[in-house]
């Protein structure tokens, strides 16, 4: 049994700050970490630091994590006069972040990235260990910045952990931490929440927290006739960052209510994730760090269709830990015509074996024990924090 799972629920509370957000791929890492340090009954204290307008707030909310958010900029490698507004952002992060940690006084600061992580790590340095976990197939430039200041740099791929070793002297490579939960789904409650029919294939559409009006657009231009071949649940996104629900509602009520009824959208899954998960037969997106490490733990086969100008391009990196393998289907954003897409599509659908060797193929690039791995680094950096200060 390794050390982190021998708890005791008497001893001393352990504080650990989250810092992070902006975007499901920064703020999910840090829900599975905390499902599985409840799993593991360690007596914790959390406060999680994130930004105003990111996902995390919401999120830390539904599980009951106290949450403050400081102010904070956008990295970016361009010239932008938002950059001098954003900069000035930066110094006051700094400040709101060493008052919350100096009340807080944490025995470990978990960092996932996203800019409201770097004010956030950069207080921290003179007053508890960092760890920075890396989820993408490249470091981000937040990632690059908190990595000065932290004492252990896991990140979830070996490739990336040859960059990581570049810049950094305690790189671990943990995989990234995917929510147990997410196992643990059910196909019949995943139907049934929908209306859908457990008899007709089901695509699930997703453009990640924030939605994807390309990924939407494309989607919405192959209705209703994709829906004679399988059924659709389509998370687009909130309203807040697009109007692709109004769009696509607008569509589908003039569709024969049996039609309709294949055809359901969501600007956000939340819960019910294990349960959609369970009953897809494909899954359509994104190629976040998350996405890809879900899919890769699950076992789905996959279209992916990068976003394209990523820092780095880190989507179509990752879209390749899956393509490469045979995991998934890539297409480029401009590859994906309407055309292609459906053919793309059918084909997948209409063939059983294929879906099953990719299946397989995705489920052999994902690591199932990424989130107790990074579990074990983050207790172990505070233990050892520990010892050396008495």
């Amino acid at each position: 049994m390794s050390q982190s799972e021998v708890t005791n629920p008497d001893a001393t509370p352990l504080r650990i700050v989250i810092a992070g957000g902006g975007t499901g791929g920064h703020v999910l890492p840090a829900i599975a970490v905390v499902e599985e340090l409840r799993r593991r009954n360690v007596s914790a204290e959390l406060l999680w630091i994130g930004s105003t307008g990111g996902v995390e707030h919401d999120l830390a909310r539904q599980y009951e994590i106290p949450f403050v958010s400081i102010p904070t900029g956008k990295l970016r490698r361009y010239l932008s006069i938002q950059n001098v507004a954003d900069a000035a952002r930066v110094p006051l992060g700094i400040i709101a972040a060493w008052r919350h940690l100096r009340r807080v006084k944490p025995d470990v600061v978990y960092s996932t990235g996203g800019a409201v992580s770097v004010p956030t790590a950069i207080a921290a340095a003179r007053l508890a260990p960092i760890l920075t976990h890396e989820q993408t197939a490249q470091i981000g430039l937040a990632n690059r910045t908190c990595s000065r200041v932290a004492d252990v740099f896991a990140v979830g791929f070996e490739s990336t952990a040859e960059l990581a070793r570049t810049m950094h002297k305690r790189v671990v490579v943990t995989g990234n931490p995917v929510r147990r939960s997410l196992a643990e789904g059910d196909a019949e409650k995943g139907y049934a929440r929908f209306g859908f029919d457990p008899a007709i294939p089901l695509l699930y559409v997703t453009g990640g927290a924030r939605g994807a009006s390309p990924l939407n657009q494309r989607i919405g231009s192959l209705l209703p006739d994709l829906l004679t071949r399988c059924q659709i649940l389509h998370q687009v996104g909130p309203a807040s960052a697009n109007n692709d629900a109004d769009i696509l509602n607008a569509q589908r009520v003039s569709w024969p209510p049996e039609v309709q009824q294949r055809y359901q959208i969501v600007e956000f899954v939340r819960d019910e994730l294990p349960d959609v998960y369970a009953a897809a037969t494909a899954v359509i997106g994104r190629a976040g760090a998350g996405t890809v490490s879900e899919l890769a733990y699950l076992g789905l086969p996959s279209i992916l269709i990068p976003l394209p100008g990523t820092w780095g391009d880190e989507q179509r990196k990752n879209a390749w830990l899956l393509a490469d393998v045979g995991g998934a289907v890539y297409l480029e954003q401009t590859d994906a015509t309407p055309k292609r897409l459906r053919d793309t599509i059918t084909e997948l659908l209409s063939n059983d074996a294929r879906r099953q060797a990719m299946a397989e193929a995705a489920a052999s690039v994902g690591r199932c024990d990424g989130v107790e791995r990074l579990t074990d680094e983050l207790l172990a950096l505070a233990q050892s924090a520990s010892e050396s200060w008495k």
